[in-house]
């Protein structure tokens, strides 16, 4: 699973996949409604409308960095709002070495924002302390989105997020935190998307005239393209994402672009009418 886009390299280190089950994250999308969009099927849901997405990490090779995107659920966490994301026991280091990026390798760790799914392999556990799983990379977060979390730990099973994964890299001394549309790298700038969450960012890469987008959660599921006003049930602000969506998917939409979503992809977005809709790549 490895996609170039000019000098770039983007490979897909996956930790779960599922089929069903994500009602929780878009109660809106009921079989029956997900069998009115046939183009998602196989791709990207089952014959019977139940959803098809995974948990994985985007692993972006530039010809001067090694860079982790977004860093799934981790192993051995407690405390998370989905009982069986706790205590996991993943191969998911092991899968980046055989890929042939060992973590200590890595010299850049970008999350889009900082939920559960998107920061727990920021650190692991080592003799009962969390401690950064990148030893020599730089962690990148929003300001604004780390600023918002900071301030905003009250429920439980946030701040368990916060305490074993943001916060030890953050003490590490390990953490730039960057405006919502800065430059990365030569190839790549963030584009703020907020909505999902208060400072969430996507990635637009460029190289030798081809171009990429790593939209993190600005749409869990191609499903949402079709419906842009599908909002997830842990979307900070509903309207938001929805605006973010259309704003987001207008500026690709019958481009070359090459779309790697938080938990599908790739493919491209085409214009459908008053929507879109994701045509998978192969």
């Amino acid at each position: 699973m490895v996609w170039t886009i000019g000098k770039v390299k983007i490979t897909k280190i996956v930790e779960m996949a599922l089929t069903g089950g994500t009602r929780f994250i878009l109660p809106q999308a009921t079989p029956e409604q997900i069998r009115e969009l046939p183009w998602l099927i196989p791709d990207f849901a089952s014959p019977e409308g139940r959803l098809t997405m995974s948990v994985h990490t985007w692993i972006v090779e530039t010809p001067t960095r090694r860079i982790v995107v977004d860093t799934c659920i981790g192993n051995d966490k407690q405390g998370r709002g989905v009982p069986h994301w706790n205590g996991l026991d993943k191969p998911f280091l092991q899968d980046m070495a055989t890929a042939g990026y060992p973590a200590d390798s890595i010299d850049t760790v970008i999350c889009t924002h900082l939920h559960v799914d998107h920061v727990g392999w920021n650190t692991r556990l080592v003799e009962g302390r969390w401690v950064p799983t990148f030893a020599n990379a730089r962690y990148v977060f929003g300001r604004t989105e780390y600023d918002y979390w900071k301030a905003n730990s009250a429920d439980a099973a946030h701040a368990a997020v916060f305490a074993d994964s943001v916060q030890p890299v953050v003490e590490a001394g390990k953490v730039d935190l960057v405006d919502s549309d800065a430059r990365l790298t030569d190839e790549i700038t963030l584009i703020p998307t907020p909505g999902h969450s208060p400072g969430h960012v996507a990635l637009h890469i460029r190289s030798e005239g081809q171009e990429a987008l790593l939209s993190g959660d600005v749409a869990h599921h191609p499903c949402q393209m079709a419906h842009l006003d599908w909002s997830s049930s842990f979307d900070t602000d509903g309207q938001q994402s929805t605006e973010t969506r259309r704003t987001l998917f207008s500026r690709f939409a019958d481009t070359p672009t090459l779309v790697f979503g938080g938990h599908f992809g790739p493919g491209r977005i085409v214009q459908d009418g008053e929507a879109f809709r994701f045509v998978a790549l192969r």
